[in-house]
């Protein structure tokens, strides 16, 4: 379940609450019976690697309708090629 930041805005109260999708937001501060309200931050997600960007999938920058699909499948098996491992037990 996520935790959510709340801060109250009579007394400045700031608490966390561990609360369902489905249950409401939280209105009253525990401490003083004031308004409460939702803190937003940021998220604690991070992308890292290739495939997160348009450009990582782009063989060339040539065209695609120039009719030379064959040529951009070659590169791509001798890059396949050079990026698989060595045979064990040589």
């Amino acid at each position: 379940m996520p935790t959510y930041a709340y801060a109250c805005t009579a007394c400045g109260h700031r608490f966390d609450a561990v609360q369902s999708f489905s249950d409401a937001a939280l209105t009253e501060c525990p401490e003083c019976g004031g308004l409460v309200r939702k803190q937003y931050g940021s998220i604690g997600v991070t992308f890292n690697g290739s495939g997160f960007y348009r450009t990582d999938s782009r063989g060339t920058s040539s065209p695609a309708s120039s009719g030379e699909s064959s040529g951009s499948s070659t590169s791509s098996k001798k890059s396949e090629a050079s990026a698989s491992p060595a045979p064990a037990g040589s």
